[in-house]
């Protein structure tokens, strides 16, 4: 029987921290695997390595610390988080096993934890393979690929193709653009950039849900003009963010041909001004204990009339001066939907490119030329 290495290392409080605090998420609360719960540690030249996967993602991270004895071991994620978490500022942290390695003691000051071990050979490891592309891209701008179209996910489970992001390149206007889309069938987001050099030729893939969650957290802790670096394949994509290294499993399906749903001959213009509007829906939608009740805009002339009936509550309206021209008409949205939509854009204005009542709506940022979104209308 292979003899387990003892291992002692000494690392700063925050170094730690930090480190746990970017793998420790990816670990669900509830694990029929017990090796899944833990954190996998390990001494490396100048440094402790952390890494933590639920099988479908893995994160790990380099945090410089001062090797006593290398060795490796896993022990709970979250538990050590919260250990971590509640110790003082400034503070030392030793991290030791016992000869046998079935425990390791975790000490700072008088604090003194014991935390029961599992063996590092346990601890799973999903190896990306060979991965076919590979681009750097400014954190700020994979930031805004992301913000722009993550509150469209899908979150329903059998539709399973939609519960991510669908990352492709595409020929647009001249040009190959790197872009990013997500849809639930009720509305859709779209966002794109310059392709950066190496994406030409890359496979269109789904970034899943929870590994778009966790890269978003990740960019947040960047410098927006910090470099990012993206390798993919078909079946698994990396991202290594400064010290950190994210690897993911894709979805295995296919992404519906979503530019059938952007609707090229809406010819009627509604432009208004983004805060006022997004003010008014959700004001209008108080009256309703869904937040998903239907609004009605009925348009006229320069002039937009919002209203929400609710048969318990009664009726809300508001009155707002806009910018139409065209035919009069009322249309109903979901209020959720068009606050979750109104919440993305940067501009001061908004234009809505309206057919009729029951074909799809155009909204595009007065803000930012590279992003639409595309609304289902609601009967009202």
């Amino acid at each position: 029987m292979k003899r387990r290495r003892s291992m002692r290392i000494i690392i700063e409080r925050s170094n730690l921290l930090k480190s746990l605090a970017h793998v420790h998420r990816v670990v669900e609360r509830r694990n029929t695997i017990p090796i899944l719960s833990n954190v996998l540690l390990k001494t490396e030249a100048g440094g402790l390595r952390l890494k933590a996967t639920d099988l479908d993602l893995e994160i790990t991270e380099t945090a410089t610390a001062t090797g006593e004895q290398e060795g490796a071991t896993t022990v709970p994620a979250h538990l050590l988080y919260d250990i971590v978490r509640k110790l003082s500022d400034g503070a030392e942290v030793r991290l030791a096993t016992n000869a046998e390695g079935t425990q390791m003691t975790v000490s700072s000051g008088r604090s003194n934890f014991r935390l029961q071990c599992l063996p590092e050979s346990d601890f799973p490891d999903i190896t990306a393979g060979p991965l076919s592309h590979g681009f750097t891209i400014k954190a700020g701008e994979l930031a805004r690929l992301i913000e722009r179209t993550q509150f469209a996910i899908s979150t329903e489970e059998t539709r399973y193709y939609l519960n991510g992001i669908f990352l492709h390149t595409i020929e647009s206007e001249g040009d190959l653009k790197l872009r990013a889309v997500a849809t639930d069938g009720h509305r859709l987001a779209r966002a794109e950039m310059k392709a950066p050099a190496g994406s030409e030729g890359m496979p269109g893939v789904i970034v899943p849900r929870k590994t778009v969650g966790e890269l978003q957290k990740l960019l947040g802790d960047i410098d927006a003009d910090a470099e990012v670096s993206v390798e993919l394949s078909d079946a698994k994509m990396r991202f290594t963010i400064g010290a950190v290294v994210m690897t993911s499993k894709l979805i295995d399906g296919t992404f519906p041909d979503y530019q059938r749903v952007i609707p090229q001959n809406n010819d009627k213009a509604l432009t208004l001004d983004r805060q006022t509007f997004s003010a008014a829906v959700d004001r209008v939608s108080t009256i309703s204990s869904e937040r998903g009740r239907a609004v009605k805009l009925a348009l006229t002339d320069s002039q937009l009339v919002l209203t929400v009936n609710s048969p318990d509550s009664g009726t809300a309206t508001e009155e707002l001066s806009v910018g139409y021209d065209s035919d009069d008409i009322e249309i109903g949205f979901n209020a959720r939907y068009l606050l979750d939509i109104t919440s993305q854009l940067s501009g001061d204005d908004a234009v809505f490119m309206l057919a009729d009542p029951g074909s799809p709506t155009l909204i595009r940022d007065g803000g930012d030329d590279a992003t639409l979104y595309v609304l289902m209308p609601m009967r009202v």
